[in-house]
């Protein structure tokens, strides 16, 4: 496609220059995770400004040698001209997988419209969302995600006889190879998939001389720990850890998989994007849980209408620059050019706030015994790193009584001292029309395999699931509290149990990752699949 771009011959020239230089810096940075882990500990927030930098460049290099994306963005009337505008990243159009991802070719949304075959690997999205899409990661990007996911986890649980059990799916999702192959530069790894059989076999193999770090989906982890504790499983003699990913990660369910597992963090990642754009800290999970223990730290942070509890991360804006809509969505720009494809300004729907590690440490200050707990968090790992607050999905939630009901709420009171936490395989929500103009939340209870409960079990998990969940959503949403305060009928919060794949749990054996909404489909041909 010949080169129409109104940028002026010598503004490509100085651009191409600029670029070459910043990525010849960058491949230098990316040769080691020691690298990373040094960029991790002494981040100060001038880097933000080259990061910013470096993020428009990316934009104006893809309006140069991305054809896609220059059609997408001369669409909109986009002209950049010396002066301010050119310079502000801002002035580039969002990206997302409706607007942009959906209407090109994948070879049109590459640099120089073409695809590099050799040394390219295709992941796909699970398509927990719809259908599945193909995303392109060349040669040069795998090697730096996966230089960047070691660093990451070598803070984190160090290399020293480190085995990791990869029990991310193996099929072609970008998640378990990538995972796999990340690991394998600072660990012992074995490629298990999700299968329960395989992981205790190799644990029963090795035995107890290395420090194991399990990575899975958060249910699946949970559902792990169920089946060593059936098998009589020497915790003790064992040090197992977990690394989970794909979707959110509840304290309760934190706390219920600590009580076997020494630690257990959190990544964040997108198919669209790359995996681990950000991941937890001992820093960022303990301000997490002060978020719902201190409703004054709460205030400063979120606001005092915010009653979610985000999970929060901490990221690298050189290599992942973040920003904010006005609507609190967040966008994402891959600070490289080995991005065969590139992702700039990139929408994937999540909600979000972007906090400085000083900002962060500001408002603690306030508080001078939080403080104190602050610098003892941070003493783990180090990381100067800002904070992503992530809400998640806006359409992963059912409104009730004039509040948003979401899966991380819910998922903290059923495991959260739930003494039948290991009966339930997974969960989804739907709200029911009774009539009279109203509805009410329900809340589908999967049973795991092979599970047999007697009628009065069941009618105990139910009630101990319903006050779990009820106790739980009122700690976290003024608007439920008061309406459980002013209306009983508020509490009326339905439990269906489901054996398993029965019910609306029907034909969901093959989904990767849990999807927590009810569809009208299966709410019509699993109406009469449970009991409540």
């Amino acid at each position: 496609m010949p080169n129409t771009s109104p940028i002026g011959l010598g503004r490509r020239i100085v651009l191409r220059l600029v670029t070459a230089l910043v990525t010849a810096f960058y491949g230098v940075y990316r040769l080691h995770p020691v690298l990373w882990r040094f960029t991790a500990r002494h981040y100060q927030p001038s880097f933000e400004r080259f990061a910013r930098v470096n993020a428009w460049m990316i934009a104006q290099q893809a309006y140069l040698d991305v054809p896609a994306y220059r059609r997408y963005l001369d669409e909109s009337g986009f002209r950049p001209r010396f002066g301010f505008r050119w310079w502000n990243l801002s002035a580039f159009r969002p990206t997302s997988k409706k607007d942009y991802v959906d209407r090109f070719s994948e070879d049109d949304r590459c640099w120089g419209g073409s695809i590099v075959t050799v040394g390219t690997v295709v992941d796909e999205s699970s398509g927990s969302s719809g259908t599945p899409y193909n995303w392109m990661r060349s040669k040069d990007e795998l090697r730096t995600v996966h230089a960047n996911v070691a660093g990451y986890i070598t803070l984190l649980f160090g290399s020293r006889r480190l085995f990791c059990i990869n029990a991310f799916s193996m099929g072609a999702w970008a998640t378990g190879t990538n995972t796999g192959l990340a690991m394998s530069k600072v660990a012992m790894v074995k490629n298990t998939g999700p299968d329960i059989e395989k992981i205790v076999d190799t644990l029963k193999h090795f035995g107890p001389s290395y420090t194991y770090l399990i990575s899975a989906y958060p249910p699946f982890l949970k559902h792990l720990r169920d089946r060593l504790d059936a098998e009589g499983f020497d915790w003790d003699a064992y040090e197992l850890n977990g690394f989970v990913g794909g979707e959110a990660l509840t304290e309760g369910l934190r706390d219920y998989l600590e009580q076997r597992f020494a630690r257990v963090y959190s990544g964040y990642g997108a198919s669209d994007l790359t995996i681990g754009m950000a991941g937890e800290s001992d820093l960022s999970v303990w301000l997490r849980r002060s978020l719902v223990a201190n409703t004054d730290l709460r205030a400063r942070v979120l606001g005092p209408d915010e009653d979610r509890t985000p999970m929060i991360f901490q990221y690298n804006p050189l290599e992942t620059y973040l920003e904010t809509t006005a609507e609190g969505e967040l966008l994402v720009t891959l600070n490289s050019t080995a991005i065969m494809s590139p992702k700039v300004r990139y929408n994937i729907g999540d909600e979000a706030r972007l906090v400085s590690f000083p900002d962060m440490s500001g408002y603690v200050a306030a508080f001078p015994r939080l403080a104190l707990a602050f610098e003892r968090a941070f003493a783990s790992q180090r990381m100067k790193l800002p904070f992503v607050l992530l809400f998640g999905r806006k359409d992963s939630t059912i409104s009730y009584m004039g509040a948003n009901i979401y899966p991380l709420d819910v998922e903290n009171g059923l495991y959260l001292d739930n003494p039948y936490a290991a009966e339930i395989e997974s969960f989804k929500l739907s709200l029911l029309d009774i009539g009279e103009l109203e509805q009410r939340p329900v809340i589908h209870l999967q049973l795991r395999p092979g599970a047999t409960l007697a009628p009065d079990a069941r009618a105990d998990l139910r009630a101990r699931s319903a006050a779990g969940v009820l106790r739980h959503l009122a700690s976290v949403s003024r608007d439920i509290a008061q309406s459980l305060a002013e209306d009983a009928s508020t509490a009326d919060v339905r439990i269906e149990l489901h054996d398993h794949g029965t019910g609306v749990f029907a034909g969901t054996s093959s989904k990767i990752k849990n999807v927590y909404l009810v569809t009208s489909g299966e709410a019509a041909a699993g109406a009469a699949g449970g009991d409540s």
